[in-house]
């Protein structure tokens, strides 16, 4: 029998955090009446990437890719990761300071990354710098070389930020707290865009489900934490457990209006810094 509901099509990163929000949905804990979601698992800036096409209905982007992508996509109210004094991190081989970096070669997960964004805030210069695929960071930072190009320093995402420890490397720098002490906000990583073109009515529908999705999962921990620790690269519970509780809380129920102030001063000091080509006023699905 053909099903004849809306297709929405999903893409998320392959993470403990995104497992956890989408478990809901992924496995019919939540009545999507009229929508039938189909999932697809890719890593963030594939779908940053991915997204200038269009191609999703719903799709996970990096803020600063967001930047780019206003006349494809909306905001959705929920679904947020948000860095409340912490995020991605700077690590290096050894103790530095930020100055002992100038001129050196920076592995980053990919250019359209908020992490990569705040990173260039912070340093306040454009850096020299490798892509590499955001699960080899740590192993091109603890060798020192990515693809014959040397790497003295990575900038890790996901599970890495509690996990680099295990590879002997240092912390030089956390963005969520340099962002925090520069502006009191959290850090605005990741958000859910849905396209643009699906109208309102869409939107919102799609919007409420997702909120469903996350609150589901936030009030059964246990079987969605279970489903999400298959996703999360070599994190055992309790660092599962509590990396799930950073990126899924309160702030991804709802921006409410100190995460879209974030938002709207990221975006906004990106463009000040030359980052992000033009001003950039975000738009929430309402």
């Amino acid at each position: 029998m053909n099903d004849e509901r809306q297709l929405i099509r999903v893409g998320h990163s392959p993470d403990a955090d995104d497992a956890f929000m989408f478990y809901a949905l992924a496995k019919g804990k939540v009545d999507t009446g009229d929508y039938r979601f189909v999932h697809e698992l890719v890593d963030i800036e594939t779908l940053n990437r991915r997204a200038f096409s269009a191609e999703l209905e719903l799709t996970a982007v990096s803020l600063h890719a967001y930047a780019h992508l206003t006349d494809r996509y909306l905001l959705c109210s929920c679904g947020a990761s948000m860095g409340d004094r912490y995020g991605p991190m700077l690590v290096a081989p050894r103790k530095l300071r930020l100055a002992d970096l100038a001129g050196k070669t920076i592995a980053v997960p990919g250019t359209l990354t908020t992490a990569y964004l705040a990173l260039r805030l912070c340093l306040g210069y454009d850096f020299p710098y490798v892509a590499v695929p955001f699960d080899q960071i740590l192993d091109a930072v603890a060798a020192g070389s990515y693809a014959g190009e040397p790497v003295h320093a990575g900038l890790i995402i996901h599970e890495g930020q509690l996990t680099y420890a295990d590879q002997g490397v240092e912390l030089v720098l956390d963005t969520g707290q340099w962002w925090f002490d520069a502006t009191g906000l959290p850090l605005p990583l990741g958000a859910n865009a849905v396209r643009k073109n699906l109208g309102p009515r869409v939107a919102a529908d799609v919007n409420r489900l997702l909120r469903e999705s996350i609150s589901y999962g936030l009030e059964h921990r246990g079987e969605a934490l279970a489903y999400a620790l298959s996703f999360g690269r070599g994190l055992d519970q309790a660092r599962g457990d509590q990396f799930v509780e950073m990126y899924v809380n309160d702030w991804t129920l709802d921006f409410g209006p100190r995460g879209r102030e974030a938002v709207r001063q990221l975006l906004a000091r990106g463009h000040a810094a030359g980052v992000i080509p033009a001003l950039v006023e975000p738009e929430f699905v309402e």
